[in-house]
Protein backbone atom coordinates (compact mmCIF):
# COMPACT_ATOMS: atom_id res chain seq x y z
CA UNK A 1 0.00 0.00 0.00
CA UNK A 2 1.38 3.90 -0.97
CA UNK A 3 1.44 6.53 1.35
CA UNK A 4 -0.75 8.47 -0.85
CA UNK A 5 -2.95 5.74 -0.78
CA UNK A 6 -3.34 5.95 3.14
CA UNK A 7 -3.43 9.63 3.08
CA UNK A 8 -6.55 9.45 1.17
CA UNK A 9 -8.13 6.92 4.12
CA UNK A 10 -10.51 8.37 6.45
CA UNK A 11 -9.03 8.20 10.30
CA UNK A 12 -11.98 5.71 10.81
CA UNK A 13 -10.66 3.76 8.13
CA UNK A 14 -7.23 3.43 8.59
CA UNK A 15 -7.72 1.75 12.25
CA UNK A 16 -10.29 -0.56 10.71
CA UNK A 17 -7.37 -1.60 8.04
CA UNK A 18 -4.64 -1.23 10.82
CA UNK A 19 -6.74 -4.00 13.01
CA UNK A 20 -7.43 -6.18 9.71
CA UNK A 21 -3.83 -6.61 8.87
CA UNK A 22 -3.11 -7.10 12.42
CA UNK A 23 -5.29 -10.30 12.26
CA UNK A 24 -3.41 -10.98 8.58
CA UNK A 25 0.03 -10.81 10.02
CA UNK A 26 -0.87 -13.55 12.74
CA UNK A 27 -2.60 -15.48 10.34
CA UNK A 28 0.55 -15.48 8.09
CA UNK A 29 2.75 -16.14 11.03
CA UNK A 30 1.06 -19.38 11.74
CA UNK A 31 1.20 -20.36 7.82
CA UNK A 32 5.00 -19.78 8.32
CA UNK A 33 5.27 -21.88 11.49
CA UNK A 34 3.69 -24.56 10.18
CA UNK A 35 5.53 -24.34 6.90
CA UNK A 36 2.14 -23.66 4.63
CA UNK A 37 3.91 -19.79 3.58
CA UNK A 38 6.00 -19.93 0.58
CA UNK A 39 6.34 -16.19 0.08
CA UNK A 40 7.70 -15.41 3.33
CA UNK A 41 8.01 -11.29 2.19
CA UNK A 42 4.54 -10.93 2.78
CA UNK A 43 5.30 -10.65 6.25
CA UNK A 44 7.67 -8.29 5.63
CA UNK A 45 5.05 -6.26 3.62
CA UNK A 46 2.24 -6.35 6.19
CA UNK A 47 4.37 -5.07 9.50
CA UNK A 48 5.76 -2.08 7.10
CA UNK A 49 1.84 -1.61 6.02
CA UNK A 50 0.93 -1.25 9.20
CA UNK A 51 4.07 0.88 10.31
CA UNK A 52 2.75 3.53 7.54
CA UNK A 53 -0.94 3.33 9.01
CA UNK A 54 0.37 3.98 12.40
CA UNK A 55 2.55 6.76 11.44
CA UNK A 56 -0.39 8.28 9.52
CA UNK A 57 -2.29 8.56 12.47
CA UNK A 58 0.11 9.90 14.11
CA UNK A 59 0.90 12.50 11.98
CA UNK A 60 -2.67 13.86 12.11
CA UNK A 61 -3.04 13.23 15.92
CA UNK A 62 -0.40 16.16 16.16
CA UNK A 63 -1.93 18.45 13.50
CA UNK A 64 -4.77 18.26 15.47
CA UNK A 65 -3.36 19.04 18.90
CA UNK A 66 -0.98 21.79 16.70
CA UNK A 67 -4.01 23.08 15.80
CA UNK A 68 -5.89 23.54 18.71
CA UNK A 69 -2.74 25.14 20.35
CA UNK A 70 -2.80 27.55 17.82
CA UNK A 71 -7.06 28.08 18.01
CA UNK A 72 -6.69 29.34 21.90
Amino acid sequence: MKIYEIREMSTDEIKKRIIEEQKNLVDLRFQKELKNLTNTAKLHLVRKDIAKMKTILKERELQEAKNSKANK
